[in-house]
């Protein structure tokens, strides 16, 4: 397939407005890869869109197909979208609408920082970090595969759906980039047996079947209509969601509770989904991570709260809401990236520290690789430890929420 492919092109804006390198690597969307050094790339509605950023300016370039539609993978599934031509080229409309750049991120983090001194204190050395706007549908698969998992294994899940199922859009050097697949291509009952094959364990019956209730069920339009009017899918018209209530605004409590009727939607990923789905703002997804720093930095260790129920989950999904406003899901990302990079610099920091402690008290070189060897083993199981008690509660709720939708269904027909 011949491609045709657009100078590269540039766009004035800060590092504390964007910062690429944080916000394609943070666990919000899984298909970005590096094409070139400091050069990030993905298909996006029809076209490879890639980005490098310096100091000032964010650099872009993009690659359309030159025929009218994509062409499909050996599954012959449809196209999911009509492929871009630079006849008709909305790509610098399609990347402001992607990184969610109307907002003045500067502004608020002063805002978090003025109602928050925790904020204050541990996210603004972690500046650029933006909530992006992506297809619901993409989002509600990706988090699917987010389950008891890590980003690269998702990131490796997300990329193989797409090279199986997802239409070509073209090539760098040598790297195929598909496009997302549509709920119609990953429909079929034969999907699930080889998504199993392709390693996906438990969620392949999961994004089989919640793919087969969007293609012969309930439709896109209704994904896309659980959308936050205020941040619609792109290339449609924003409007008024009401103001925020303790909760959430009720569009949004509507959108997290048909997506729990979803199979392999717990709480959590219901609340992924519509923060980086759906455009809900609000919307505070509560894992372990996100408890453990509700424990340590605002006393959610005692009493009542002193695990992680499902009422629990709500208290610190109010809470930050109370604290941040519409944007708290927002806010809630910024400290938790900034929190993770704490942990790694700290990892790192401690093994440094026992590397320069060794050398000063032995000559022997192959003690001071095995001692920092077992420093970084003990880190990485607790770290797996941490990853598999997160996991576990995971499940746990969408067992639990699975088990509630069956039960509310039998009272129905009866």
């Amino acid at each position: 397939m011949s491609i045709r492919t657009s100078e590269w092109q540039k766009m004035p804006v800060s590092l504390t407005e964007l910062c690429i390198n944080t916000t394609l690597r943070c666990g919000q969307s899984f298909r970005w890869r590096k094409s070139a050094e400091g050069e990030w790339s993905c298909a996006l509605h029809g076209r490879i869109l890639s980005f490098r950023q310096d100091s000032k300016y964010l650099h872009y370039r993009a690659i359309f197909p030159s025929t009218s539609y994509a062409t499909p993978p050996p599954s012959n599934c449809p196209s999911f979208a009509q492929a871009a031509t630079m006849d008709s080229d909305d790509t610098l409309a399609l990347i402001k609408h992607y990184f969610n750049l109307n907002p003045d991120l500067t502004q608020l983090y002063e805002q978090w920082a003025s109602a928050d001194p925790n904020f204050k204190k541990r996210a603004p050395k972690f500046a650029g970090i933006r909530i992006l706007r992506q297809d619901a549908w993409e989002a509600l698969i990706g988090f699917i595969c987010s389950s008891n998992n890590n980003i690269s294994r998702i990131s490796k899940m997300v990329h193989s759906l797409c090279s199986h199922y997802g239409p070509l859009i073209g090539h760098i050097r040598d790297e195929a980039y598909h496009d997302f697949p549509t709920p119609e291509a990953l429909a079929d009952p034969r999907v699930e047996a080889h998504l199993i094959k392709l390693g996906f364990g438990y969620r392949a019956k999961y994004i089989q079947k919640t793919a087969a209730i969007v293609a012969n069920d309930k439709g896109l339009d209704w994904l896309e209509g659980l959308c936050n009017p205020e941040n619609p899918q792109f290339g449609k018209e924003s409007k008024s969601a009401g103001e925020l209530v303790e909760g959430g605004r009720e569009g949004y409590r509507k959108a997290h509770e048909e997506l729990l009727a979803l199979h392999g939607v717990g709480p959590k990923v219901a609340d992924c989904v519509c923060l980086m789905g759906l455009g809900w703002s609000e919307s505070v997804p509560v894992d372990t991570h996100v408890w453990q720093i509700a424990q340590r930095d605002y006393r959610f260790s005692k009493g009542r709260h002193s695990s992680l129920t499902t009422a629990t989950y709500m208290a610190v999904a109010n809470h930050f809401r109370g604290l941040w406003g519409k944007q708290a899901g927002w806010a809630h990302s910024v400290l938790f990236t900034a929190d993770l990079k704490a942990f790694s610099e700290r990892l790192v920091s401690n093994v440094q520290a026992k590397r320069e402690e060794i050398v000063v008290e032995s000559d022997s070189e192959p003690t001071n690789t095995e001692v920092v060897q077992e420093t970084i083993v003990k880190s990485e199981r607790a770290v797996r430890k941490r990853d598999k008690r997160a996991a576990e509660t995971e499940q746990h709720q969408v067992l639990e929420v699975e088990d509630k939708t069956t039960k509310r269904k039998k009272r129905r027909r009866g």
